[in-house]
C-alpha cells in the first residue's frame, strides 16, 4: 500500500555553498535593497541559509531603472565597503545586471558594454504583459555578438503558458538558457506560475536557479519552505550546474 504521506525536504538544505546568480541586493539602484543596511540584512539572512557568494543583478530597464556600468559599480563599491567594515570577509559579491529586452536594449548591446554574469552569459528578462515585438532580432543579435542569453524566470511569462512548451522550445532553439526563480516552486507568484515551473522542470528545460531576492520576506519564505522529494532531487543537478558555471567568476 502506498503511503499518502510523502517525505518533504527543506529547500534551504540545497543551498549550502550555492552561488546566487539573480538577486537585487545592491543598495539604492532598483526595487531591491533601498539602502546599504537593507543589503546587509539580506546578506545576513542568506548567510544563515549557507549562501555567501552573489552575482548581483540590478535591473537595467530604460523607463524605470536606467542603470549603466557606472551606477552599478558605484553601488557595488558601497556594498563592498560596508561588508569590509562589518568584517564579512567570507562574503563575495560581483555585479552584473538583469536587462529588460526593451527598445533601449539593442542600443546598449551595440555599444558592447553589457554586464555579464560570467564570461559571455547575460541575464535578460521580458515584460510580463507581452514579449518584445523584435524578440527574434534581439536573440539573433545576442548570438552574433557571441553573448549567451540566460532568460530570467521563464515560468513567469504567462503568455507562453497557453502554448504549452512551444514558445519555450523556440527560445531554447534560439540559444537561450533558462533560469528558474526558486520562489516559483513554493507558489510565491501564484499557482499558475508554480505549475509552469514544475512543467519546465519535468521537461528538463531549466539550466540554472536564482532567488530573485528583492526583500527580506523572500528569504524568510525560502528558509521555511519544504518541497517534495521529487522536486528536491530535480533541483540538485541544476544547483550544481549553477555553481559549476558561475563560481569561476570569483577566481582570479
Amino acid at each position: 500500500m502506498l503511503s499518502i504521506f510523502k517525505k518533504k525536504f527543506y529547500l534551504q538544505d540545497l543551498l549550502e555553498g550555492y552561488i546566487d546568480i539573480h538577486n537585487h541586493i545592491l543598495p539604492g539602484i532598483d526595487d531591491g535593497a533601498a539602502e546599504v543596511k537593507n543589503s546587509l540584512e539580506l546578506i545576513n539572512k542568506f548567510e544563515e541559509m549557507g549562501v555567501h557568494n552573489f552575482i548581483a543583478t540590478p535591473h537595467i530597464m530604460n523607463d524605470y531603472y536606467p542603470n549603466d556600468p557606472e551606477t552599478v559599480d558605484a553601488a557595488l563599491h558601497k556594498l563592498k565597503e560596508a561588508l569590509e567594515s562589518t568584517g564579512k570577509t567570507n562574503v563575495q559579491v560581483k555585479a552584473a545586471a538583469e536587462y529588460m529586452m526593451d527598445h533601449a536594449f539593442m542600443e546598449t548591446m551595440e555599444k558592447g558594454d553589457l554586464l555579464c554574469l560570467h564570461q559571455n552569459y547575460v541575464l535578460v528578462e521580458m515584460s510580463y504583459f507581452q514579449p518584445p515585438i523584435n524578440l527574434n532580432e534581439i536573440l539573433f543579435t545576442l548570438q552574433t555578438k557571441k553573448y549567451r542569453p540566460v532568460l530570467a524566470h521563464p515560468e513567469r511569462y504567462a503568455y507562453f503558458h497557453s502554448k504549452k512548451l512551444e514558445k519555450y522550445e523556440e527560445m531554447k532553439h534560439r540559444g537561450c538558457s533558462f533560469q528558474l526563480n526558486i520562489l516559483s516552486l513554493i507558489g510565491h507568484y501564484g499557482s499558475n506560475i508554480q505549475a509552469a515551473a514544475f512543467s519546465l522542470l519535468d521537461n528538463g528545460m531549466i539550466d540554472f536557479i536564482g532567488t530573485d531576492t528583492h526583500q527580506l520576506r523572500h528569504l524568510e519564505k525560502l528558509s521555511a519552505a519544504k518541497i517534495p522529494e521529487k522536486r528536491f532531487n530535480q533541483l540538485k543537478p541544476i544547483i550544481e550546474s549553477t555553481r559549476n558555471t558561475f563560481m569561476p567568476a570569483f577566481s582570479g
